[in-house]
C-alpha cells in the first residue's frame, strides 16, 4: 500500500465521517474534500475543479431548472390534480394511483420537485376522504424515488454513473436505457405498497387525529387539548390599554393568544396592535403555570437611574454610530434576522430614523435605508462595520451626544436582584430578562467590575447588578401578568375558533427554503405573516414551548392558526409549502405550452441521438427563460445548490481514488470476498453495500465513490460494467430505509407524523423487494458476463 494511497484512504474515511455525523454542512464537507485533494498532490488543481464543469453536474443543475418551468407554468399541476381525481375513495386504488403519478412524473423532473408539488395536493384528497395523511404520504415519497428510476434524468445516480462511463471511455447509457428495469421495479414496488406495504403504515393525523360524529376536534399528535386556557384581564390591571406587541406575552411567557371575547363577540386570532380593555377574555395556547416562573420579577429594585454611559464604555470599549446605506442588502432585514450581535460583535442601543428615536424592541423592527444605528463594542468591531459594505458616515460618538440626540441616559438604569428572587445561577436567557425590557441586558457590575457585551448564557451570580436599557414601569408589565386571572373551570374548545375565515393549516419548509437554521423571531413570523404558530411536529414528536427560538429544519411541519387571506398570502412564499390546495394567481398557465414545447425541443434531440444531454439541457433553461416560463432570479432558486457544490467538491476524491489505485485496492477486496460467488454474487455484495450505505451517505456522493470502485471490479472479474454501474445507480436512488436517506422522505415526514422506526419498517421491506427484483432482471437485460 503505498503512501498515496494510505492518504486518500484516511481523506475518504475523513469525508464520511462528516457526511455520516453532518456536523458540519455536507456541501462544505466536499469542498474540504476538494481542496485536501488538490493540496496532498493526489489530483492537480485543474482536475480538483473539473467537477464544476462535469457534464454530469452540469446536467443536475440544468434538469432542476427544467423542473422549476414545469412547475411554474402549471404543467405539473395540471397533470397531477387531472391523474389523482381519478383516484376514487378505496385505499388501495388512492396509493396506487399516487405512486404513478409521482413516478411518471419524476421521470423527467426531481423527484423532490414533484414531492413537493403533489404534498398539498394529496394532503386534500386524505382530508376529502376522511384518509390520515400517514396513509398516503409515504406512498407519495416512494413514488417520487421508484419513478426516478426509469430515465437517465430521473435522478442524479443515473447521471453520474452515465457520465462515469463516459469518462473511462466505455458505451454509455442513454435516456431510455434505464426504463426497462426501471419500469418494472417502479411498479413491482407500487405493487408491493399498494397490496402489502400500506397495511404496515401508521394511521396518523399530525394536526387531527380523528373527527367523532359530533365533528369534535381533537388535536391529540400536536397535544393543543392541554394547551388550551382562559384567562380574563383584571378592571384594574396595569396592562388596560396596552396592545399585545407591549406585552410581549409570546416572548415573556411563550404564550398564543388566538381569541379575545369582548361583550360576547370574539376576536379571532388577534393582530400585535390590539388593544386590551377591562374584563377581555383571553383564549391562550401555552402552558398556564408559566406565570410561576416569572416569580415575582416585579421586584427588581432599580438603583440607578440617569446613567453616564461614558463611565462603562471606554478604553477599548466605544459607541459609535452608523448609517445603513439606501441600496444595504440589509435594508429589509430586522438585527434578529441578521443574528447582528453575533455577525458584528456589536450591541444597537438605539435606531435613528428622521426624527425618531427607537429605543426598545429593536431585535424585529425592519430596518430601512437611511436609518442610523447606535451601536456598543471593542473599538476592533466597529472599525471593522466602518468598513463593511452597505453601511456609511460612521463616526464614534460621546456622552453629549448621546444624551442630546438619544436621550438614551432616560432609558438606562443599574438594578439589583434581590436574593429570594430565585435569579441566580440562571443564565440570562432562561431570566427573559431581556425580553421584559424588550432589549439587551447592556452590562453586568459583579463586584464592581463591568462585564460589558454579556453573553445569553452568561450566568447570574449572587449581588450582580444589571445595566438594563429600560425604565422602571417597564416591570409594570410583569406586575401585570402575574395578576391575570386564569380560568380553570372551564377550557376552551378550537373549533369554536374554526369557522367562517379563521381556521388552522399546516405547512412545512419547502425543499429550496432560504430560512432553514433561522428562527421564528429571527424571521419576524408573527409580524409578517399575521399567523400564530401553535405546534411544531419534528421527526415524530410534537414541540409547544419555546418555538419562537427554535431553529426551523427541513422537514418539520407547523400548525398555523389565522385569518384565510394571511393563509393565502402565505402559500404564495417559496420558503413555505401550505398543505392544502389554495388557488395560486402567480402560476404562469399562459406560459404553459411554451414549457411543453421546450420540454420537447429538450427531450427527442437526446432520444434520437442528435446532441448530448448535457448540451440539451443547457439549451432547454435559455428557451425556458426566453420564452418567459422563468426569470432568471427563478431558475437560480430551483437549483439544488448544495447537490451541486456536494457532486462537484466529491468527484475529484473519485478521480483520487481511481488515479492512485487506492479503488483497484479496495475492489481487489471486493473480488476476494464474494468473487467465488460468481458474478452475481459479485452485484449482490455491491448492491447491498450501497443499500446499506445510502442510509447514511448522500446518494449523489455514493456514487461518485463507487463508481471508480465498481469499474475496477468489473475490469478485475472480466464483468459488463453496464449492469453493474445501472445496479449502483438504482440502489442507490432507492432510499427507503430512513427519512435522511432522501429529501423527499424528510418533506413527508412532518405532514405525516412518521418517525424513524415506520420508514425502516415500511421502506426496509421495500428495499428487500427492490434488491430482489434487480438481482432477477438486472442480468436479463444487462448481462453481467460479455
Amino acid at each position: 500500500m503505498t503512501p498515496e494511497i494510505i492518504l486518500v484512504l484516511t481523506i475518504l474515511a475523513v469525508s464520511i465521517v462528516f457526511l455520516v455525523t453532518e456536523k458540519i454542512p455536507m456541501e462544505v464537507t466536499a469542498l474540504l474534500v476538494l481542496g485536501a485533494v488538490a493540496l496532498t498532490g493526489l489530483v492537480s488543481p485543474a482536475e480538483a475543479l473539473s467537477g464544476f464543469s462535469n457534464p454530469a453536474v452540469v446536467t443536475i443543475w440544468a434538469v432542476f431548472i427544467l423542473s422549476g418551468g414545469l412547475t411554474r407554468t402549471g404543467v405539473a399541476n395540471v397533470i397531477g390534480a387531472f391523474v389523482l381525481r381519478l383516484s376514487g375513495t378505496r385505499e388501495a386504488t388512492m396509493i396506487f394511483v399516487i405512486m404513478t403519478t409521482a413516478g411518471l412524473m419524476s421521470a423527467i423532473m426531481n423527484n423532490v420537485a414533484v414531492a413537493a408539488l403533489m404534498l398539498p395536493v394529496v394532503m386534500d384528497i386524505a382530508h376529502h376522504t376522511g384518509r390520515p395523511p400517514s396513509r398516503l404520504l409515504m406512498p407519495l415519497a416512494y413514488g417520487c424515488l421508484l419513478g426516478g428510476l426509469t430515465t437517465q434524468i430521473g435522478t442524479p445516480p443515473n447521471i453520474l454513473v452515465s457520465d462515469a462511463l463516459t469518462e473511462a471511455g466505455l458505451r454509455s447509457f442513454g435516456f431510455f436505457d434505464f426504463t426497462p428495469v426501471g419500469l418494472i421495479v417502479m411498479f413491482t414496488g407500487i405493487a408491493f405498497m399498494t397490496f402489502i406495504g400500506r397495511h404496515l403504515l401508521p394511521e396518523r393525523d399530525v394536526a387531527k387525529e380523528a373527527t367523532d360524529g359530533e365533528g369534535t376536534y381533537q388535536q391529540t399528535q400536536f397535544g393543543l387539548e392541554d394547551r388550551l386556557f382562559y384567562i380574563r384581564v383584571p378592571r384594574n390591571s396595569v396592562l388596560l390599554n396596552k396592545t399585545l406587541a407591549q406585552i410581549r406575552m409570546g416572548s415573556i411567557l411563550g404564550w398564543n393568544v388566538i381569541g379575545i371575547t369582548r361583550d360576547g363577540q370574539t376576536v379571532p386570532a388577534p393582530q400585535p396592535d390590539e388593544v386590551l380593555q377591562a374584563g377581555d377574555r383571553l383564549t391562550v395556547e401555552g402552558r398556564a403555570d408559566a406565570v410561576k416562573e416569572l416569580q415575582n420579577r416585579h421586584r427588581l429594585i432599580v438603583e440607578e437611574n440617569d446613567i453616564d454611559l461614558s463611565a462603562y464604555y471606554s478604553g477599548d470599549i466605544k459607541i459609535g454610530e452608523v448609517a445603513l446605506s439606501a441600496d444595504s442588502k440589509f435594508v429589509g432585514s430586522t438585527l434578529n434576522l441578521l443574528g447582528f450581535r453575533n455577525r458584528f460583535g456589536l450591541n444597537v442601543l438605539a435606531i435613528r430614523r428622521k426624527e425618531t428615536i427607537q429605543r426598545t424592541g429593536l431585535q424585529d423592527e425592519p430596518l430601512q435605508g437611511g436609518d442610523f444605528l447606535l451601536v456598543a463594542g471593542l473599538v476592533e468591531y466597529l472599525e471593522a462595520l466602518r468598513e463593511t459594505d452597505g453601511f456609511e458616515q460612521f463616526h464614534f460618538v460621546g456622552q453629549k451626544e448621546i444624551a442630546d440626540i438619544y436621550q438614551l441616559h432616560e432609558r438606562l438604569m443599574v438594578m439589583r436582584i434581590p436574593s429570594d428572587l430565585g435569579l441566580t445561577g440562571q443564565t440570562l436567557k432562561e431570566s427573559r430578562l431581556a425580553d421584559v425590557f424588550g432589549s439587551r441586558v447592556l452590562g453586568i457590575l459583579r463586584q464592581d467590575k463591568p462585564l460589558l457585551l454579556p453573553e445569553p448564557g452568561e450566568v447570574l451570580q449572587a449581588g450582580d447588578r444589571l445595566l438594563v436599557e429600560g425604565q422602571a414601569p417597564d416591570l409594570d408589565i410583569l406586575y401585570g401578568l402575574e395578576e391575570l386571572e386564569i380560568e380553570r373551570r372551564s377550557q376552551p374548545d378550537i373549533q369554536e375558533m374554526i369557522s367562517g375565515n379563521f381556521g388552522l393549516v399546516e405547512v412545512v419548509l419547502a425543499p429550496r427554503t432560504t430560512l432553514e437554521g433561522k428562527t421564528l423571531r429571527q424571521i419576524n413570523f408573527r409580524e409578517k405573516f399575521g399567523l400564530n404558530v401553535l405546534a411544531l411536529w419534528r421527526r415524530g414528536e410534537a414541540y409547544r414551548l419555546d418555538l419562537r427560538d427554535m431553529e426551523l429544519r427541513f422537514g418539520d411541519a407547523l400548525l398555523l392558526y389565522g385569518h384565510r387571506n394571511k393563509l393565502q398570502l402565505l402559500a404564495r412564499e417559496a420558503d413555505f409549502i401550505v398543505l392544502t390546495e389554495m388557488a395560486d394567481d402567480e402560476l404562469r398557465r399562459d406560459k404553459m405550452k411554451y414549457a411543453l414545447l421546450v420540454m420537447a425541443a429538450v427531450l427527442l434531440p437526446v432520444i434520437i441521438g442528435w446532441v448530448p444531454i448535457y448540451i440539451a439541457v443547457v439549451i432547454g433553461v435559455a428557451l425556458m427563460v426566453l420564452t418567459g416560463c422563468l426569470t432568471m432570479e427563478e431558475a437560480y432558486r430551483h437549483i439544488e445548490w448544495k447537490a451541486v457544490f456536494l457532486i462537484a467538491g466529491m468527484l475529484p476524491l473519485g478521480t483520487a481514488l481511481d488515479q492512485t489505485g487506492a479503488a483497484g485496492l479496495i475492489a481487489d477486496g471486493v473480488i476476494s470476498l464474494v468473487g467465488p460467488f460468481g458474478p452475481l454474487g459479485v452485484m449482490f455484495g455491491i448492491v447491498a453495500l450501497t443499500f446499506l450505505a445510502t442510509c447514511f451517505v448522500p446518494t449523489a456522493a455514493l456514487v461518485v465513490l463507487m463508481a471508480p470502485i465498481v469499474l475496477n471490479t468489473s475490469a478485475g472479474m472480466g464483468l459488463s460494467p453496464q449492469g453493474l454501474m445501472m445496479a449502483v445507480a438504482m440502489a442507490a436512488s432507492a432510499s427507503f430505509m430512513t427519512p435522511i436517506s432522501h429529501p423527499a422522505n424528510i418533506l413527508v415526514m412532518g405532514p405525516g407524523g412518521y418517525s424513524f422506526k415506520d420508514y425502516f419498517k415500511v421502506g426496509g421491506l421495500l428495499t428487500l423487494v427492490t434488491m430482489g427484483v434487480l438481482m432477477l432482471v438486472m442480468p436479463f437485460f444487462w448481462p453481467l458476463v460479455p
